[in-house]
């Protein structure tokens, strides 16, 4: 039991729920256009946990190893930064959930385009690559994007855009322009995530030369760009209800402004990095219930 513990921390489960919100988005307007599978579904569900697993897994690997986990990290303390789990079994932890990963591609590929269109499934077998050599970047290598302030942007691409985007597609085999915004919202406050956590580890990370945006930026700009990413994302949360309104259950999603717009007021009060890390998951879970919410808005018309 104490050798599984440091593994479900390594794990970081409080990440998964932010994983899926593009999925949950992309398989509500799948639905709601009769073209839901629920094996799809799952698979895609399970693909998205095994790949942030992954990334999380990976993450931990190359910060350890590099030494930027180290005692000034405001953070959680990570796996391998504590001694409980080796570089070693890190490594072939890392391997071995690659292959979880492969296999969940290829169930989720083949379900959803078997052997008549090739093509389509060539395409998702290389973005599944992407997305694990992605995962594996972050941190990973001399050349990690992660320590060159290019973690926002790939966020901002495969949590927002390909989730949503490629979901959608893997149920329909088709492209629809519905999507760009509700993409578009789940990659803002993904980014904002990621935002978060390395404004709380702005630091460290500076320190251990990891450049991070908020690092370029220093913590008050950091601020700035929270605040742009988390009203941007309730700005185009708004256009969408307005430009594709069907009844007043497309507008249930401003439910979920409540807890984005407190986190706001509290990420711009913080003084200290330290403080922010309760904020991680409050921004996670806000995400996660705003994707529910356009999706149940997209799926059902009660008013």
């Amino acid at each position: 039991m104490e050798k599984i513990k440091p593994w479900i921390s390594a794990f970081r489960l409080r990440t998964l729920p932010l994983s899926i919100s593009g999925i949950i988005i992309g398989s509500s307007f799948a639905y709601y256009n009769g073209a839901f599978n629920i094996v799809i579904f799952i698979l895609a569900i399970l693909a998205t946990i095994s790949l942030q697993v992954l990334s999380n897994l990976a993450n931990d690997y190359g910060d350890g190893i590099k030494g930027t986990d180290n005692d000034k990290r405001l953070g959680p303390e990570r796996a391998i930064q504590s001694g409980k789990i080796t570089p070693d079994e890190m490594f072939a932890a890392i391997r071995t959930n690659i292959l979880i990963v492969i296999l969940f591609v290829f169930l989720l590929v083949y379900t959803a385009f078997g052997s008549q269109d090739f093509l389509y499934a060539l395409l998702f077998f290389a973005l599944g690559g992407l997305s694990i050599y992605a995962a594996l970047k972050y941190t990973i290598g001399e050349s990690a994007y992660g320590y060159r302030a290019r973690g926002d942007i790939m966020v901002f691409l495969f949590f927002g855009i390909l989730s949503v985007v490629g979901t959608y597609f893997l149920y329909t085999k088709q492209l629809d322009h519905v999507l760009l915004l509700p993409a578009s919202i789940i990659g803002l406050l993904s980014t904002g995530v990621l935002n978060l956590n390395n404004m709380r580890d702005i630091d460290s990370d500076a320190s251990a030369n990891k450049i991070t945006v908020a690092v370029k930026l220093g913590l008050k700009k950091a601020k700035i760009y929270h605040a742009v990413l988390i009203v941007g994302a309730i700005i185009l949360s708004m256009l969408f209800g307005i430009l594709y309104y069907r009844s007043m259950t497309n507008f249930i999603f401003v439910i979920a402004f409540i807890p984005l717009i407190i986190h706001l007021k509290v990420v711009l009060k913080v003084k200290e990095p330290k403080a922010l890390d309760s904020q991680l998951k409050v921004l996670a879970l806000s995400t996660f219930l705003l994707a529910i919410l356009l999706g149940i808005g997209q799926v059902f018309h009660i008013l």
